[in-house]
């Protein structure tokens, strides 16, 4: 069932989310060469305490981090580990969620650690974009395909993969909720096809884009998604608001 927010509880989602992209910010400001993921955990759960939420991921199926953390070959859900450092030329993908006055707020970025090469920076910049191509389309009585088919669109132009095995989704007192927001058509479908959008939807809309083949495998952690090429990966997400007007990103870094 997809549940409408009124406009109060949107107002509660953006207040999570205000606190999702200050986390966010402090930690791609704090991603340099040799700091662990670890630490940049630590920090994160620490801040998002002191601003009287709670990490969203953490204990979610058991997961033991508050920040999901995917270096290079990983796509996306990889834990924090004191073990793993950022080296100069790394792509790191961040994910982070908080739950804050009854509300999820969700969020992904992926940062280049130092210097990186002109194919990763390529991959981030067009992973970025469509992500907010796919915004565009997140306005009332759209179809929901539309969203999916314009993220598709635009990033297979470009060469690259979009990866199937993982979709966005629907976001409010649930981390997450209906609908699935692929990044893709769906086999056999197109952009008339899926629900109508609707005002007071909120929806986590997250491509995930390969350099290489869109195939993923889950390594032995149970969590970790990484390419099966070993070719690089990224991912980027807010958290939209459908309304009267278009939309809102309550995870907007400029709100």
């Amino acid at each position: 069932m997809i549940v409408l927010k009124n406009k109060d509880e949107i107002e509660h989602m953006r207040s999570a989310s205000q606190v999702v992209v200050e986390v966010l910010r402090a930690l791609k400001e704090q991603a340099d060469p040799g700091i662990s993921t670890w630490d940049l955990d630590a920090m994160a759960e620490e801040m998002t305490h002191k601003r009287g939420a709670k990490p969203a991921f953490k204990g979610y199926r058991n997961y033991p981090s508050s920040i999901c953390c995917a270096i290079n070959n990983e796509v996306v859900h990889g834990i924090p580990s004191k073990k793993k450092f950022l080296d100069e030329g790394d792509i790191l993908s961040i994910d982070f969620g908080v739950y804050r006055d009854g509300f999820y707020g969700d969020s992904a970025i992926t940062v280049p650690i130092g210097c990186v090469t002109p194919v990763a920076e390529a991959l981030l910049n067009v992973t970025r974009n469509s992500l907010y191509i796919g915004i565009e389309k997140a306005v009332p009585s759209n179809r929901l395909f539309e969203i999916s088919q314009a993220i598709q669109d635009y990033v297979e132009s470009k060469g690259y993969s979009i990866v199937t095995a993982f979709v966005g989704h629907g976001i409010g007192r649930n981390l997450h909720e209906e609908p699935q927001v692929p990044n893709f058509v769906p086999k056999n479908g197109n952009k008339w096809n899926g629900i109508r959008l609707k005002t007071g939807m909120v929806l986590a809309i997250e491509p995930m884009v390969n350099i290489g083949k869109p195939g993923i495998k889950i390594l032995d952690d149970g969590w970790t998604a990484v390419t099966e090429d070993g070719k690089l990966s990224a991912h980027f997400e807010h958290t939209v608001a459908i309304t009267e007007d278009g939309y809102q990103v309550l995870t907007e870094w400029d709100n």
